[in-house]
């Protein structure tokens, strides 16, 4: 009776953490895809972002960038553990794109062109939890350059994006060879030619060089307690994926309290059984 009990005490709380898990990874998401509609990159850069997974952005000296975090030039060199928590409701196979833009200052004319500072095409996710962005078999069509904004203009906006390579996938000429060097390029444009899916993943970092000699505009801070459901995309599909999604970050910050009081009865159980 007590190795019974044991059991289904171990497995229930098993499945406990689990949920408790992708509720956290549901919050998370969401908290991206606001920060990234707070500091004006949807939709002046992209139309919409509708991440279904995270990725953590690790520079040396730094540690785990956060969004919009504020990183000096030399800082912002060299980015290294890129990793995508596992998630058991995504499937993340094939092949990606990586890509690293500067966006600019909040409130910059994005259809002038962003510059274009990491695009590696065939990148893989490989390990277990979490995922490891390796970019080890890729096409380096632009090598990591670091953030090097001109002194004056104020805090630039740097945005890495995973994206997936359907079978579709096919390059312009000029952005499919390696070394291309760092140039201005039109991102969307870039990610509607080759045929990309949308961004899987994605993160931002600030760099500001000097004193700015404007005022940009406005930015939105994101409050996580006030986080509301996506607003619905132009297919039902992407839609009803955008309802699942606000629906469990939703349930997860309603249901908070309970879900980690439930452990607690459950510990309490097992040590009932093992003072008997």
């Amino acid at each position: 009776m007590f190795l019974l009990s044991t059991t289904l005490a171990l497995y229930y709380l098993g499945s406990l953490v689990n949920a408790q898990s992708s509720n956290e990874n549901a919050i998370s998401i969401a908290a991206i895809e606001a920060h990234f509609t707070g500091a004006g990159l949807v939709p002046s850069l992209l139309s919409s972002f509708d991440p279904s997974a995270l990725i953590t952005v690790t520079f040396p000296g730094v540690g785990a960038i956060s969004p919009g975090q504020s990183l000096t030039k030399d800082r912002g060199t060299d980015p290294r553990n890129l990793l995508v928590p596992a998630n058991s409701s995504v499937t993340l196979q094939g092949n990606y794109t990586l890509v690293m833009a500067d966006a600019d200052v909040v409130g910059a004319d994005e259809s002038v062109g962003q510059t274009r500072h990491w695009l590696v095409n065939g990148v893989t996710l490989t390990g277990s939890s979490p995922l490891n962005v390796s970019t080890t078999g890729g096409v380096a069509v632009t090598e990591y350059a670091g953030p090097a904004p001109p002194a004056g203009s104020g805090a630039h906006r740097y945005v890495i994006l995973l994206l997936p390579q359907p079978s579709s996938f096919s390059p312009p000429a000029n952005l499919s060879q390696p070394n291309v060097g760092v140039s201005v390029f039109h991102l969307t444009d870039y990610i509607s030619t080759s045929h990309l899916g949308v961004p899987v993943a994605g993160m931002y970092f600030d760099v500001e060089q000097g004193t700015a000699t404007a005022t940009p505009s406005p930015t939105s801070p994101v409050v996580s307690s006030t986080l509301k459901p996506a607003a619905s995309g132009s297919s039902s599909a992407s839609s009803s994926a955008s309802s699942s999604k606000s629906s469990s970050s939703n349930a997860a910050i309603r249901s908070g309290h309970s879900v980690l009081a439930i452990p607690v009865a459950v510990f309490s159980l097992l040590a009932s059984y093992i003072c008997l």
